[in-house]
């Protein structure tokens, strides 16, 4: 299936999953989206998240994360730069999603990284989604 935006197609899935409280939710692999996960992971919106199959195949899992309300720890995703319109920011200009609160995922020419380290090493790059 051709995809127009796969990091939209991550976001919404991810979404919809907790909104239904799913434990896990599969999506398509591509290296953007496991570096996205691999954020997510570390910032701690998730549990876990592993990789499976070979390559035509390949797919994402990821084991979402809930309080003990049973409340998603996710509670807001937003894709901020579209394939139609791309948002590209300074290092002095990176949004605080917030207050600081959430973060923003950019594309920086050091690789996808937080809000937080792009802000640490001073690079600017691509704001991708924003995650509260």
């Amino acid at each position: 299936m051709n995809m127009s935006d796969p990091i939209a197609d991550l976001l919404t899935r991810i979404r919809n999953a907790a909104m239904a409280e799913h434990r896990t939710v599969e999506m398509p692999h591509s290296k953007m989206k496991t570096e996205i996960v691999r954020l997510l992971k570390a910032e701690g919106y998730i549990e876990d998240f592993a990789e499976e199959g070979e390559i035509p195949t390949k797919k994402i899992v990821v084991w979402l994360k809930y309080t003990p309300d049973q409340d998603p720890v996710i509670r807001g995703l937003r894709r901020v730069s579209k394939p139609g319109l791309r948002n590209y920011v300074n290092a002095t200009e990176i949004p605080r999603v917030l207050g600081g609160l959430g973060v923003a995922i950019l594309s920086t020419s050091h690789g996808i990284m937080t809000d937080r380290q792009a802000r640490k090493k001073n690079v600017g790059g691509e704001v991708l989604c924003n995650i509260w």
